[in-house]
């Protein structure tokens, strides 16, 4: 990758911005979209005891104070990975402040997992800040109306902040923990792979992974944390790597303690005293009795890190001290799956609202609610969901049903060195086979190994069972060694005994001592909500080994006997109840469709009679847009286009560039009559343009996706279309059109099994019956890997070779310079530059050199030393020359005279940095 430098004037810029963050004054930035409240941004880097912590402040402007929210990011994440959320929220009238926690993004400092003594007391100075902030109410001197919000880490930085500093008003943590302890040590046994990840994330320059990537490592471990392979809602970049400095054993930026903990557990494969305190003083739960604040609790079904039963303890502990708690079981969780980000987000949006803005008429939801899945959606092949609500959260054993097991007294081996082990949860690959799985699929990555398990098995269940909550059960466990560690799963096992089913790929680790002559254990399973159908059997296997945990190294016997005539108690939570599975949308849609455009002609069959006569010096002209203007509703004088003007003439492919905010989708939503304009006026083919205009049937569109009937053919779908306009079938052209967009055989199969770019190719085919002489495409590529948006690419350019026109929207500035002959850039809804894409370019102070072969570094070292070159490097393309001094002339003689076998000499400016100098900074 090559660096840029900028210049003389562009390095003196830089360096009295980089100043300014520095000293603390804040740099403030715009960040708008098209008919929404402009957000102002203000990065700043905030002094703390030992570090530098780097904030961002959200607000839309004006005087009124607003309450404020803290939002926090998920573990190997930064600021960076909440910045759609809180732009969100201050559109929705909050101030947010969001940051990257010590040792994280652009943070200095060393991370302390939430240490009382440093993350949570900079949380106190982030208020004490807020508080001072003329937009922020105060329900007192200092003292501002504030709530904390976040995943996985952040998650838990808003219980601690509650339990430390009265001034929180209200909370909404999600996938996070109660007891880290718990956590990391269930029962005295060590999570020695999510440990690893957590300690590995964070490790001098190793990658880190971003919360809605699932980074927690997933996300946080998902909210900003990841797993190795996992993938997140909110999607998914390496976290940044954190200034401070590693701590020379391994574990990177984190407290010497913390160090010397993970260490001392990693090699001895269980915890100690010393490294289960030092994790309890950090965690919620040892300030459990001073939260008292309003908490929506979410937490993830597919979640081996922070399983469901921390939420649980977190629900029972803040209701006892009379705080409202509600709490929303997501299907995802660090382990991957749905986060269901849009639903939660509004969800806390509105919990916010009431508890915050203290607006009694919001609907914050029910006490209790479960997502579950329902089928298969005919449409996109993902998985239905559906949620569960009760009125009263039912914790984890409401409505306890027994099921006798069966089985003998039995005895397995604990391998040496605990390997082979047996496999459950894989960080970043659980969530989705778990989703699978709860349809009956039969999918997952469960394995136990022979003779290195116990098994239990209960009849076939004469009727559905519904588990929502943790099954126990009661055995008899004799170690031959005395210490026996064992990891307990209930499947669900299909009619021929075979096909199995884990819930959620969980397992319950429990470590048992005193165990030679034999013990009895009460069994605490893996809180699931998982449908068992009739027919089906419960199995309760108990392993000697888990690929997620530490085991005794050493081999041993184990014996485990049923106690207590054998039952297992399975919760079925018989207060909450399912929502019934809706209708698939397009059987309402498509009625709802119809009448809205037949109320639409109706409303603008007079209209179409006043429009102005043609222009018949622009019959050929394909786009002449003349003083454009559209301001925001109930504004007069905030615009999303203001004066725009350009023409656009036949053959040419027409790229409309601008950051978010610029008026693209404003404009084209005026040019294909869908709204519109304030004043000014458009031209198609010498045509005004008004809704319903005849020259429209010129026009072919794709701008906010297609709906296709997912259980028709992709040809029956578009010969569906073409009926429903009413023209000539001769008209349609299908032919040409699918050739263009190149589908092949797949026309002939149900779009339910089109791919995301197969379906984008046959909406842009769609657009194209008729073959209109002008198309227009609304970030087409959106949702496309690289060679799925390389072939739109091509459908593009064929399209416009026969003399017809394309405007496509996109924001992939590289796709645009490759496809695109003419540009328009836009800012802030007026037209910055238009012209051809080359003029636009310009010229520029590097020059790219191409060869005949390869050139040697050596070479390359004497190029860069030459008078006036300001550097030289190779690239894919050959090799780029920066000129400091030196002609173009002058540097090619003196390349011929270090006989470098020169093909060609050319100037070397992308269009992102054209783009960029004409909007004045990055968008």
């Amino acid at each position: 990758m090559q660096i840029r430098l900028p210049g003389p004037r562009g390095r003196w810029l830089a360096g009295v911005a980089a100043i300014a963050v520095l000293a603390g004054a804040g740099t403030w930035t715009a960040v708008a979209d098209d008919g929404a409240p402009t957000v102002q941004r203000e990065d700043r880097v905030q002094e703390m005891p030992g570090a530098k912590i780097d904030t961002s402040y959200f607000t839309t402007g004006g005087k009124e104070r607003r309450p404020a929210v803290l939002l926090g990011h998920g573990f190997g994440g930064s600021k960076d990975d909440v910045r759609a959320q809180a732009e969100k929220l201050a559109r929705d009238g909050y101030a947010v402040l969001t940051w990257s926690a010590r040792g994280f993004g652009t943070s200095t400092g060393q991370i302390g997992l939430n240490d009382p003594d440093f993350e949570v007391k900079d949380v106190s100075r982030l208020i004490d800040w807020l508080a001072k902030r003329p937009e922020v109410q105060l329900d007192a001197n200092g003292d501002p109306r504030v709530g904390v919000t976040g995943a996985s880490y952040g998650g838990a930085i808003s219980l601690l902040a509650a339990g430390y500093d009265k001034r929180v008003d209200a909370i909404a943590p999600a996938i996070t923990y109660w007891n880290l302890s718990d956590a990391l040590f269930p029962d005295g046994v060590f999570k020695k792979l999510w440990a690893g990840i957590f300690f590995s994330t964070s490790s001098g320059g190793a990658p880190g992974t971003s919360e809605d990537r699932p980074a927690d490592t997933p996300a946080d471990a998902p909210a900003g944390d990841t797993p190795p392979g996992g993938a997140g809602p909110q999607g998914a970049a390496g976290a940044a790597t954190p200034a401070g400095p590693a701590n020379p054993g391994g574990c990177g930026r984190f407290q010497p303690a913390l160090c010397a903990m993970y260490e001392r557990v990693a090699v001895a494969g269980k915890p100690d005293a010393a490294a289960e305190q030092l994790l309890e003083r950090r965690s919620p739960s040892a300030v459990g009795e001073r939260i008292k604040v309003p908490t929506l609790i979410v937490q993830g079904q597919s979640d081996s890190l922070f399983p469901l039963a921390h939420a649980d303890a977190m629900a029972k502990r803040i209701s006892a001290n009379g705080a409202p708690v509600s709490v929303d079981w997501i299907v995802g969780g660090h382990d991957g799956g749905d986060r269901e980000t849009g639903r939660i987000e509004s969800r806390i949006s509105d919990w916010f609202d009431r508890y915050l803005k203290q607006d009694k008429g919001t609907d914050t939801g029910p006490a209790f609610r479960v997502s579950r899945t329902g089928g298969i959606d005919s449409t996109d092949g993902q998985a239905l969901l559906r949620g569960a609500t009760g009125d009263r959260y039912p914790g984890l054993a409401s409505g306890a049903q027994p099921i006798a097991l069966t089985g003998r007294e039995q005895s397995f081996s604990n391998p040496a060195g605990a390997t082979p082990p047996a496999i459950s949860a894989v960080p970043g690959l659980g969530g989705g086979l778990g989703q699978l799985s709860s349809l009956g699929l039969g999918l997952g990555l469960s394995l136990d190994f022979p003779g290195q398990f116990a098994r239990f098995d209960s009849e076939p269940l004469q009727q559905s069972l519904r588990i929502t909550g943790s099954p126990t059960v009661k055995v008899k466990v004799t170690s031959s060694s005395g210490e026996a560690v064992l990891f307990g799963k209930v499947y669900d096992v299909g009619p021929d005994g075979r096909e199995q089913v884990l819930p959620s790929q969980l397992v319950a680790p429990v470590r048992v001592e005193n165990a030679k002559q034999g013990r009895d254990v009460a069994l605490t399973l893996p809180a699931v909500d998982h449908q068992v159908d009739a027919g089906h059997r419960l199995r309760l296997v108990l392993s000697a080994t888990d690929l997620g945990y530490a085991s005794p190294a050493a081999p041993a016997t184990y014996t485990v006997a049923l106690v207590g005539g054998g039952t297992l108690a399975v919760p079925t939570a018989p207060a909450v109840k399912t929502q019934a599975a809706g209708l698939p949308w397009w059987t309402w849609a498509l009625p709802a469709a119809g009448a809205l455009i037949a109320a639409a002609l109706l409303l603008t069959a007079r209209r179409r009679v006043l429009a102005p006569a043609p222009d018949p010096e622009l019959a050929e002209v394909p786009l002449e847009i003349t003083g454009l203007t559209k301001r925001y509703a109930k504004s007069a004088d905030r615009y999303a286009v203001r004066e725009l003007s350009f023409r656009v003439e036949k053959g040419q492919v027409l790229g409309l560039l601008g950051p978010n905010g610029a008026g693209k989708t404003t404009t084209l939503r005026m040019l294909m009559g869908l709204i519109r304009p304030d004043e000014g006026e458009i031209r198609v083919f010498g045509h005004a343009i008004r809704p319903g205009a005849p020259v429209l049937s010129r026009v072919g569109s794709f701008v906010e996706g297609a709906g296709f009937l997912p259980h028709l053919s992709g040809r029956d779908n578009l010969e569906l279309y073409w009926q429903a306009t009413g023209r000539p079938a001769g008209d349609a052209h299908i032919e040409e059109a699918l050739e263009i967009a190149g589908l092949g055989d797949a026309l002939a199969r149900a779009v339910r099994t089109y791919s995301q770019g197969m379906r984008q190719r046959l909406a842009i085919a769609q657009a194209m019956l008729g073959m209109p002489d002008l198309l227009i495409l609304d970030e087409p590529t959106n949702g496309l890997d690289p060679p799925q948006i390389r072939e739109m690419r091509d459908v593009m350019i064929r399209y416009a070779a026969a003399g017809r026109t394309v405007i496509v929207s996109s924001h992939l500035l590289s796709e645009v310079e490759q496809s695109c002959t003419h540009l328009v850039v836009m800012d802030r809804g007026r037209l910055v530059q238009a012209g051809p894409v080359a003029e636009i370019t310009g010229e520029s102070d590097t020059l790219l050199v191409t060869t005949a072969e390869e050139i040697a570094e050596p070479v390359v070292e004497k190029i860069a030393a030459l008078p006036g070159i300001g550097s030289a490097s190779r690239t894919d393309e050959g090799l780029l020359v920066r000129l400091d001094g030196a002609t173009a002339t002058g540097m090619i003689a003196e390349l011929v005279r270090l006989d470098v076998p020169l093909t060609g000499v050319g100037p070397h400016r992308r269009l992102e940095d054209a783009f960029l100098t004409l909007i004045g900074g990055p968008a």
